[in-house]
């Protein structure tokens, strides 16, 4: 993280983590690569057809092999007529599209290998294009590795070591707004301090990223006791650790938290557990309940109505939630909003219930449970697919006032916005070299 932006570690009211220095923390953020996977480029020593595969087989100087399916090659002609460079798109009408491609010449020039197709088209692809687009597995892989979310897992005796960035560095400077996103992006929370003391600032920080991810709740919310509450946290009770919405099929991602008046008294902190973590240790230590929490969809619902709109959520999903290659992508955890209906076997209904227990109970250990209290000034940010947050009580009958402001911005939004300012920073170093 470059020094400038950081501020200084997590304030010492934390009252539940001892720090632990970890050297990698340092190092990560800036060496990521997020776009492309950069493979030094070899002149071609020769490019030939392998008839039995229908492939382009090119043979680098470095002693590498890469193969090219030929359906793939006329697919990706990168010649105007088929590919729209100002739009980035490729433009080839595919209900005219012939699957068996047939070749009737391939040759090189210094830095392209050129085909003539069957039917007269003429394509050109560029060796450093190509070379970047290996079907190699290994290769494939690391560029897979790199256009997902890198993420580290953490639990109470780490958070100290969670970065605290200035806020108005992050509004200003994109350098800055980087070492955010990639702090989120990696350890799935981060502080900041100097939030100036008026409303609106979640909607200031949302606008850097992209645009606030609009709920039922609106855009920017209040989260303040009110009577007749329609939500759980704004009430002054306890607030059990939960995500935020887990009833939507496309669920808000990150969460921006300001604090703009806090309770004075004792009560009001903030709670948060890293929900990978415990998915995580589960998976490794107890496979059962890991299998059961992540095979089983219950329901997830919200009723009600918010600034005179009525609304009825429902979204079915499990509690740990993984991607096609068996990554954790996201945890599901509201206890208010958990449907009474459950569309669950019979007999697996109490094996449901001992699992989500065993989970939650994890989730309050104080070896992973974080308990701070923000101050006015200070904005909490973290991944609502990841992160599960709650509230100490504070106050009584609405004595005592504590008022958090929030808003959300969405994970596409911001990973692009992460490959936007790498490509720029990377374009300007190129500058400043050339």
């Amino acid at each position: 993280m470059a020094a400038k932006h950081l501020m200084c570690r997590i304030p010492s009211c934390l009252s539940s983590a001892i720090s632990t220095p970890l050297k990698s923390l340092k190092p990560f953020y800036h060496t990521q690569q997020f776009v492309s996977i950069i493979r030094p480029v070899s002149t071609a020593c020769s490019v030939g057809i392998q008839e039995s595969t229908n492939r382009l087989v090119v043979n680098w100087k470095d002693k590498l092999t890469d193969e090219y399916p030929l359906v793939w090659l006329r697919d990706n002609c990168q010649c105007p007529a088929c590919f729209d460079q100002s739009s980035q798109s490729r433009t080839i009408n595919f209900s005219h599209f012939q699957v068996n491609q047939k070749f009737k010449h391939v040759a090189t020039t210094k830095d392209a290998v050129e085909v003539q197709w069957e039917d007269g088209h003429k394509s050109a692809y560029n060796l450093e294009w190509l070379k970047q687009r290996s079907f190699n597995q290994k290769e494939q892989q690391g560029w897979l590795d790199a256009n997902k979310a890198p993420y580290s897992t953490w639990g109470a005796s780490f958070f100290k070591n969670i970065p605290v960035l200035d806020f108005n560095a992050v509004i200003q400077d994109d350098n800055a707004l980087l070492d955010w996103l990639h702090t989120l992006d990696v350890w799935g929370v981060c502080l900041f301090k100097n939030v100036p003391h008026s409303l609106g600032q979640v909607g200031i920080l949302a606008k850097r990223v992209g645009f606030i991810k609009k709920t039922h709740y609106g855009e920017e919310f209040s989260v303040q006791a009110k009577a007749n509450a329609t939500n759980v946290a704004y009430t002054q009770g306890y607030l059990q650790l939960h995500t935020d919405l887990p009833y939507y099929e496309y669920k808000p991602g990150i969460n921006l938290l300001h604090c703009y008046i806090q309770y004075k008294g004792n009560g009001g902190d903030s709670l948060l557990t890293d929900g990978f973590k415990i998915a995580e240790w589960l998976r490794e230590n107890d496979p059962e309940t890991y299998k059961c929490l992540a095979e089983t969809r219950v329901t997830w619902t919200d009723i009600g109505q918010e600034n005179g709109n009525k609304f009825h959520k429902i979204h079915h999903a499990p509690v740990i939630c993984e991607s096609s290659d068996g990554t954790i992508r996201r945890i599901n955890y509201s206890q208010p909003q958990r449907d009474s209906h459950m569309a669950v076997p019979i007999d697996q209904v109490e094996n449901w219930y001992r699992a989500l227990k065993k989970f939650y109970d994890m989730a309050l250990d104080p070896e992973y449970l974080v308990t701070f209290k923000l101050q006015p000034g200070e904005m909490v940010t973290f991944d609502n697919l990841r992160i599960l947050h709650g509230r100490t009580a504070f106050g009584e009958h609405l004595q005592g006032e504590r008022h958090v402001q929030g808003a959300y911005v969405d994970w596409d939004e911001a990973r692009s916005r992460i490959r936007v300012l790498k490509a720029n920073k990377a374009a300007n170093n190129s500058g400043r070299c050339g």
